[in-house]
This record gives structure tokens, C-alpha cells and sequence, in this order.
């Protein structure tokens, strides 16, 4: 089935709310300006409730269908932007507001699910209740969840829930998901190393922290390639390392930090241990102390295997068979829609964004031609679960 001539049709107009999101751009829950435009537009367009303020500055529209009773469908965009200064010189919808940009494309996100809203409001061949739900603070501020300890999912008495993102470096209207995890939990970790600091031409009198952290550093690596399973992906980067000022004196102490990537609970819980295992094992070996920070950040995003077989199925309505990847390998970048998933079946799926910089990318942009496909299939995804 191609998209829809309806949205076609009205895909200009969703592509000027892309471009005003794009050129004001907001941070986490900082997301004011932006909530507001899609509470007012989802009133304008006749939704039965709009709700703001759940998870401190969400929102939520409520779509009734032509016939009573039935599930509820929720679909879900994220709203903010990324602390990132632009480089699309000549744009004429570039951010107007130095060090933000839309750079993970978050503004055809939530242009897709009011340009859907809008559509659905018209038409209402459902039968049941469909739930748009805008949430902030996706990049970092875990707003997902804080939609959910908000009552999302019981308030609106939500069965299932779904979610799209852009993908760069995939063509335009073709779509790709997974069964099972499709993006991984990211963690944290802050290590200090406390040595004993002193003059460098006398390295025998000190306990010199930054070689413990480069051992340390180097120790880290073993986690992947001697204690996870080959076959199972995982990711332990350090990525910051500081210390000293002076180039005569050995420092006092060294910090370091970075991040850790899984796919499994199991392997989360294995890295965890090993990383403090090492780093208490090689700082004691070189006379130094150190101590761990270990944050847990998002968890995996996991599709639920019936649901994840629906919308590659709805995607293919769309786009055709051919272009739905209905088995793509997972990836390492990590997603808080995992919150939600956690909380209900649904799935999320990747919306091809064209030959494009990639996403976090200063030279990012999302391409407007993915826009009618995204709203054709959050409209025909809710036709199809709430079928008369």
C-alpha cells in the first residue's frame, strides 16, 4: 500500500513545523517553547484530552476512534535537541541558538507524530483509543522514564507502545527493526587513582598514578576480549583521562572515565564486577588506591517479539516488503524509549534518513522526504491494531 494521499498532501505544512522546531531548539526537560506548540496544535486538530506536564514537561493527546471499546495504541516522539553548535552553513531553517542543535532528529520526530495526530483526528477509522505521547529529555535525562513514573501507562490505560527514530546511511522510505534487544544499555563509569605525588626525577619516592591508570586503561580491554562471549556484543571505552599540570612533577592523583555498551543483563552485570575488580587489582599492584563510580544509565531497548512482527508488517503496507530490514543487527548506541519498553510490549524502528550526516553529527539535518512516510505508517499502524 503506498503513503497515504492525505498526508502527502499536507506533508508541507508538517515540514514548516520541522523547520520552526529546528530553528528553536530546546534542551531535556528545558523543552517549553516546544510542548507548547504540540499542545496547542493537538487541541486545534480536536483531540478528546491533551495533558501536559506529565513527566515534567510531556505531553500526551488522546484520540478516540469512530467505535467504541477496543485496545489503546500509544506512539511516542522525543522532543529535545543536543548541546551542539550547527554546521549547515546556508540552511535556512539552522538553529538560531548557538551551542543547540536538532542533531538527532528529534524535530522530525515530533513533526511525523502531529502530522499522524492531525490525521487521525480527521479520519478516525479506528476502533479504540489512540495515545500520541511527546516526551522530553530523551538525550541524557532519562524523560522516558520519568514519563513513566508519572503514570503514563496506567493513566491512559496504554496496552502497547511504539517508537521510530531516524536512521542515517538508509534510504529514504525503507524502515528496519528487530526482535529482542535492538539498542544497549549505556553505562558509566568514573575511576580516581590516588598515588603519591612528587618530583618526576625521583620516581622511586612516588607512586605514580598515571602509570596505574594506563595499566588500568589497558586492563579494562580484557574485559571484551577474555570475559564476554564473542558472540556477544560488548563495548568498554575509556574515554577521559586526567592528570598532572607540570611537566617536572609526578601528580597526586588521575582520573579517568568512559563507557560501557551491552546487549544482555547478564553481561551488564559481568562488566560491572570486572571493571572494579581490575581497577582495585592493578592500582593495589602499583602501590596506589583508586575507587570506582559506576553509574547504570539506560537499560537495553528491547522490541517484544509479536509486536516488533506487527510494525515490520505495517511497515511493509508502507514501503513494501523490500524495504523493511525485519532482522537488523542491534546497535550500541543506547535509547530511554527502553523505559517504556519495559513497562509495555511495543517496538521501535529505525526510519531511513537518506545518504545524511549521521546522528549527534554538527552537519545533521533530517531529510523532509521522510516525513509523509513516517505519519503514513503511525497512521496505518493504529488502523491496523484497532481494526473496526
Amino acid at each position: 500500500m503506498p503513503l497515504l494521499d492525505r498526508v502527502v498532501a499536507g506533508s508541507g505544512e508538517v515540514a514548516a513545523w520541522r523547520h520552526d522546531f529546528h530553528r528553536n531548539p530546546e534542551l531535556l526537560y528545558d523543552v517549553h517553547r516546544t510542548a507548547g506548540l504540540v499542545a496547542e496544535r493537538l487541541r486545534a486538530f480536536g483531540c478528546d484530552e491533551v495533558v501536559s506536564g506529565i513527566g515534567r514537561t510531556g505531553v500526551v493527546g488522546v484520540i478516540k476512534g469512530r467505535a467504541p471499546g477496543g485496545r489503546t495504541i500509544a506512539m511516542r516522539a522525543d522532543m529535545d535537541a543536543l548541546p551542539i553548535t550547527e554546521a549547515n552553513p546556508g540552511l535556512a531553517h539552522a538553529s538560531l541558538t548557538p551551542g543547540r542543535m536538532h542533531a538527532c532528529g528529534h524535530d522530525g520526530h515530533t513533526a511525523m507524530l502531529l502530522g499522524a495526530a492531525r490525521e487521525l483526528c480527521a479520519t478516525r477509522a479506528f476502533a479504540g483509543t489512540a495515545v500520541v505521547v511527546f516526551q522530553p529529555a530523551e538525550e541524557g535525562g532519562a524523560g522516558g522514564r520519568a514519563m513513566v513514573e508519572d503514570g503514563l501507562m496506567t493513566r491512559f490505560a496504554i496496552d502497547e507502545i511504539y517508537g521510530m527514530h531516524s536512521f542515517p546511511g538508509l534510504p529514504i522510505g525503507a524502515f528496519a527493526l528487530r526482535p529482542g534487544p535492538i539498542m544497549a544499555a549505556a553505562d558509566r563509569f568514573e575511576i580516581t587513582v590516588e598515588g603519591r605525588g612528587g618530583h618526576a626525577a625521583n620516581p622511586h619516592l612516588c607512586v605514580d598514578p598515571v602509570l596505574a591508570g594506563a595499566q588500568i586503561t589497558v586492563a579494562l580491554q580484557t574485559i571484551v576480549s577474555r570475559n564476554v562471549d564473542p558472540l556477544d556484543a560488548c563495548v568498554v571505552s575509556v574515554t577521559q583521562f586526567h592528570a598532572g599540570s607540570a611537566g617536572n612533577a609526578i601528580p597526586q592523583s588521575a582520573q579517568l572515565g568512559g563507557t560501557v555498551r551491552t546487549l544482555r543483563a547478564a553481561t551488564r552485570d559481568l562488566v560491572e564486577n570486572r571493571v572494579r575488580s581490575i581497577v582495585e587489582g592493578v592500582s593495589s599492584a602499583h602501590g596506589a588506591q583508586a575507587s570506582v563510580r559506576y553509574g547504570r544509565g539506560y537499560p537495553v531497548t528491547v522490541n517484544h517479539p509479536e509486536q516488533a512482527r506487527f510494525a515490520a508488517d505495517v511497515a511493509a503496507q508502507i514501503s513494501g516488503v523490500g524495504k523493511v530490514d525485519a532482522d537488523h543487527p542491534p546497535m550500541m548506541g543506547a535509547e530511554d524509549f527502553s523505559f517504556m519498553l519495559e513497562a509495555r510490549p511495543g517496538a521501535f524502528v529505525f526510519l531511513g534518513n537518506g545518504n545524511t550526516a549521521g546522528l549527534h553529527n554538527p552537519a545533521y539535518d533530517f531529510d523532509d522526504a521522510a516525513l509523509p512516510v513516517g505519519i503514513s505508517y503511525w497512521v496505518r499502524l493504529v488502523e491496523t491494531a484497532l481494526a473496526n
